[in-house]
């Protein structure tokens, strides 16, 4: 068998979608997993869709991945360029498609816009298209040759049988058969000289040595003509693998408007890229074991493309911030506080000791800007409902409460060391000789200091941070 060798060929027309990533992913994962190679093209073919600064973002994103690609652009093999913009300039898929018009297999169309628009329209899968009627392909070579000398514009179809059915196969949909009827006379060669992103694919493909072909399942559709141009040239047709759908959680397309359709979007919001590239990796394969956390070297020895499914894939958020906090849990300190810091400041300008509060919330967060909701009460007391101070498993209600406050707070005045180990020893001590629970006397003390249901921390671990003076005075307050 020949070397594995799969491709990722982004448009660079803006950020990363997530679909985008996926299949960089997958052709990543698969090439590695056989020990292959995985390359990089940049298709600009459209060239009213390029944004500036795009082609920088596929590297920097494949980059931060690990997605790192044997061949590219910026790593020139023997199968360059690997631009298609500068193929294009060096006319590579203009004497491809003049090979096709020599065996028939493509013919040059003349037919203006008017023309185009005046053409029937016939209902394809529920969609209206409009099939182009063949009508330049009875033009002699004579007529041909003329309109070429007179400078009339042209693009080149690919001539498609109108009777009988195509079939071809994918790894993950089975075998496909389409009617003939239903494939349009496709456009290879654009007026502007340059190709279509269908012809083009097919080229660069079989040029580059591509085994494996991982793309989106709204590719399935062009696949039979795809197969048609390979068996025009006589190549042999890759394997395909086409993914699954991704969907929110109603079920509709992934949009930009969702706010977490890029990779961009998602580190925005706090998620870690390793987080990320693992839940990705879910969405539309299963592995053999039943586990969910991967690294990506992980994912390279498990990943099992006949694992994939054809059943649209959930982007469930709930599940990506309950992974992601999942890594969170699992990093070094030093790197959580690195990143934790710049969100604690945000709502945190006393002088407080900052990484003690970063080691309450490291495992109770799932994204980083979660941070701020947990800690703001350090920086001042909130307003707060008295209605906190009732517990019905900690046996306490607000007189019960403020009678404990009262009875503990000499106590706490006396106390000169606020460490936490001797507040909490102090307190315990107080609730033995009482013979009180200790959530008898722990919830009304953290409910006063903190003025939240919810804390990262206990009683005695916020004093420490707020220290003696601070930790009184919301006492008093309470």
């Amino acid at each position: 068998m020949s070397k594995v060798r799969t491709r990722f060929a982004p448009s660079p027309t803006g950020r990363m979608h997530v679909g985008n990533l996926r299949t960089a992913l997958y052709a990543y994962l698969i090439a590695k997993h056989e020990g292959g190679d995985f390359v990089l093209r940049i298709e600009d073919t459209d060239q009213e869709r390029l944004v500036e600064g795009a082609v920088d973002i596929i590297y920097r994103t494949l980059e931060k991945t690990g997605l790192i690609h044997d061949e590219g652009p910026d790593k020139e093999g023997d199968v360059g360029p690997y631009v298609q913009s500068e193929r294009q300039k060096k006319g590579i898929y203009l004497e491809y498609a003049k090979k096709l018009i020599d065996k028939g297999e493509a013919y040059y169309c003349f037919c203006d816009k008017e023309r185009l628009e005046s053409l029937k329209q016939t209902v394809v899968e529920g969609k209206e298209i409009s099939i182009y009627d063949k009508h330049c392909l009875s033009l002699s070579k004579e007529e041909v040759e003329e309109k070429l000398r007179s400078g009339v514009p042209y693009v080149i179809r690919q001539n498609n049988p109108r009777e009988g059915t195509t079939t071809f196969v994918d790894e993950i949909y089975g075998e496909i058969t389409v009617n003939n009827e239903e494939l349009d006379d496709m456009i290879l060669i654009k007026s502007d000289g340059y190709p279509t992103y269908n012809f083009a694919d097919v080229v660069d493909d079989h040029l580059m040595g591509i085994t494996h072909v991982v793309r989106g399942c709204e590719y399935l559709s062009s696949s039979p003509k795809y197969n048609r141009l390979y068996d025009a040239f006589g190549w042999d047709v890759p394997v395909y693998i086409h993914c699954p759908l991704i969907t929110n959680e109603e079920h509709q397309k992934l949009s930009k408007r969702s706010g977490h359709s890029s990779y961009e979007d998602l580190i925005e919001q706090g998620f870690l890229t390793e987080a990320v590239v693992n839940f990705v990796a879910l969405l539309g394969w299963s592995p053999s074991e039943n586990r969910e956390i991967y690294s990506l070297e992980e994912l390279v020895e498990a990943f099992d493309y006949h694992h994939m499914s054809k059943s649209s894939a959930v982007f469930d958020v709930t599940k990506l911030k309950w992974m992601n906090g999942e890594y969170i849990k699992a990093m070094k300190f030093d790197d959580f506080y690195q990143m934790a810091e710049p969100y604690m400041k945000k709502v945190i300008t006393k002088d407080l000791d900052l990484k003690k509060i970063a080691a309450m919330v490291k495992t109770r967060i799932e994204v980083f800007p979660d941070i701020p909701g947990h800690i703001d009460f350090f920086q001042e007391l909130p307003e707060y409902d008295i209605s906190m101070y009732t517990h019905k498993k900690m046996k306490t209600n607000e007189e019960t409460s403020l009678a404990v406050l009262k009875e503990i707070l000499p106590l706490l005045e006396e106390l000169t060391d606020y460490s936490n180990d001797a507040l909490y020893g102090a307190v315990t001590e107080f609730v033995k000789e009482k013979g009180y629970k200790n959530g008898y006397v722990l919830w009304p003390i953290r409910t006063a200091v903190s003025g939240k249901q919810m804390t990262p921390a206990g009683a005695t671990e916020i004093m420490e941070i707020l220290g003696k003076e601070e930790s009184l005075s919301r006492i008093w307050n309470a």
